[in-house]
């Protein structure tokens, strides 16, 4: 399965115009999220770390007779996190993937557990956009698409806010025009 294939060309903002049979195949999505996303995957999991290392380190610095397992899991700390803010980002920024056709939404996300889900138009219920202020910083944002599906929302996170937007835009046309209940 290639990884590097090059989005079909289609709508600007990511609906493609694929010909389908009536079954609806589980493919690799064609879109792959803002690369802005690398930085602010980066930055939320930093500010993570900074604070395990710190309690892990105040503790340590501040104890008389500090426990010898919290000085092994301050070093482990110290050479996992770095370890983890340099492969995470990468691999996140590969992995996540949406496409959106006439038919479908398909997503793929994760990095260690990684989930490929694909949604009928006709399905949808609704659309939301979501930003939070790290991703307001770094010009993101994610959209939740709701379903009729015990699965759960489809999410897309990493989009550049303008195309989150013409996106959820382009959604909600589709979705008024496939006939249906959503159900």
């Amino acid at each position: 399965m290639s990884w590097a294939r090059k989005a079909p060309i289609g709508h600007a903002w990511g609906v493609s115009e694929h010909t389908t049979s009536t079954a609806l195949q589980l493919r690799p999505p064609a879109h792959r999220v803002s690369r802005r996303a690398i930085g602010y995957w980066t930055v939320t999991a930093s500010i993570l770390w900074i604070i395990l290392i710190g309690v892990q380190t105040l503790i340590v610095v501040t104890s008389d007779d500090a426990p010898s397992f919290l000085t092994v899991t301050l070093v482990l700390s110290c050479v996992l996190g770095p370890l983890h803010l340099i492969v995470m980002p990468q691999w996140r920024y590969r992995v996540h993937r949406w496409e959106v056709t006439g038919e479908a939404v398909y997503t793929q996300s994760g990095w260690l557990k990684q989930e490929w889900r694909i949604a009928p138009v006709s399905r949808i219920q609704t659309v939301d956009i979501e930003r939070d202020p790290f991703e307001q910083l770094f010009g993101l944002a994610k959209i939740t698409v709701t379903t009729a599906s015990a699965a759960g929302p489809l999410r897309i996170s990493g989009l550049a806010h303008d195309r989150a937007l013409a996106l959820a835009d382009e959604l909600t046309k589709t979705t008024q025009a496939v006939r249906g209940d959503a159900t």
